[in-house]
């Protein structure tokens, strides 16, 4: 029973690298209960949203009276960023576009960013990382050996534009992130994109540099930005009947955009990350997440996401020649990488960190949420 995998009969998660999947009498798990329960509250685009749409863009323009830009979206050349930069414009919004350049970019996400920004008329500001300080902190963490080793990357684009808003003193950071696609997410597998104790512990541990110029916000400014400063991080596209799949043809249509076969696969590393070491490591497909966020929302069929996920996870012929790019970025050979990939796997809780502060903060913002003391 111990090696029995557990399927729930509603999404596509399982229990496969997933110690916390529960199912319940009726074989249906956690993370649908848990995506219905927030979608009442996060995704607005029912009932009176686009009164409630209009009512925020209005105050959004309100607050950038006098002002070069009224609001900051964050552009990585993907398709929830760059359609919320289509829809920002379509809005009749000022925005100031921040990319965050963490070395890994494709030439496919630089030249999608170019083209959109030139065609919809957005000034773009680029946060250039310090490569060797970067680079360390990401090898901290496959060193750490755990599955959510992108996290320097989402905290510090995460800092990056609430430093952006406070320094053009600007009010709302107008985010790409949606319910939709990106509702589920087993804590296991993601935890600590705000939480700088917990990187920092990491680097510290495993690092061989001090941490000196990576873009970095702990609790304290989180609070000070969000209830002192008052910026807000809004994700517009919750209050859009936003599906993917017309996002993705629109951009084409009229951006000339160029999609890149994966979700997040504008970055080499993400692409890498997600289809090569999730899997063969901690036996992770995090296509399941986003598929069974999109079956909850009624986006895709499961029958369909089922379809999607017998598909390979990563180009077979991409893998040998894919991993020998990424070792040399971090200036090791093929084999020493492998042998860092075969240390035994661990968690969060593993090293020091502050979910529990960070789980109060989440649970009071819910309630704000839940009271429209709080938009998102």
């Amino acid at each position: 029973m111990e090696n029995k995998i557990l399927y729930c009969k509603q999404c596509v998660m399982d229990s496969v690298g997933n110690p916390e999947f529960v199912l319940d009498e009726n074989g249906v798990c956690n993370y649908c209960h848990e995506y219905r329960q927030k979608e009442k509250i996060r995704i607005k685009a029912s009932g009176p949203s686009n009164k409630t749409l209009n009512d925020i863009v209005s105050k959004i323009k309100n607050s950038g009276r006098n002002k070069s830009y009224d609001c900051i979206i964050g552009v990585s050349g993907g398709v929830d960023s760059t359609y919320t930069a289509y829809k920002v414009k379509e809005f009749g919004l000022r925005p100031l576009a921040v990319h965050f350049d963490n070395g890994w970019n494709s030439e496919l996400a630089v030249h999608n960013i170019q083209k959109t920004l030139e065609k919809l008329g957005i000034d773009l500001v680029t946060y250039v990382v310090d490569w060797e300080e970067f680079k360390d902190i990401q090898l901290s963490f496959l060193k750490a050996s755990t599955p959510d080793g992108e996290i320097p990357s989402d905290h510090a684009i995460m800092a990056t534009l609430y430093k952006m808003a406070s320094k053009y003193g600007i009010k709302y950071i107008i985010s790409g992130n949606n319910f939709k696609t990106e509702g589920i997410m087993p804590r296991l597998w993601a935890y600590g994109h705000i939480d700088w104790k917990y990187i920092r512990s990491v680097q510290k541990i495993f690092g061989l540099k001090r941490i000196r110029s990576f873009p970095h916000i702990n609790i304290t400014k989180f609070v000070w930005f969000t209830f002192l400063k008052r910026i807000k991080l809004l994700s517009i596209l919750n209050y859009l009947n936003y599906d993917r799949a017309e996002a993705i043809e629109t951009l084409q249509n009229n951006l000339g955009w160029q999609y890149y076969g994966g979700k997040h696969y504008e970055s080499t590393y993400t692409k890498y990350y997600q289809g090569v070491v999730l899997p063969n490591k901690f036996n992770i497909d995090k296509r399941k997440i986003h598929l069974s966020a999109m079956i909850l929302s009624g986006s895709i069929s499961r029958e369909d996401a089922q379809k999607e996920l017998c598909n390979p996870v990563y180009p077979y012929k991409d893998i040998n020649v894919d991993t020998e790019y990424v070792a040399k970025k971090f200036d090791m050979t093929a084999v020493e990488f492998d042998e860092l990939m075969k240390k035994p796997t661990r968690t969060f809780f593993d090293y020091p960190n502050s979910h529990k502060t960070i789980d109060f903060l989440r649970n009071l913002l819910g309630i704000l949420r839940k009271n429209r003391l709080y938009y998102s």
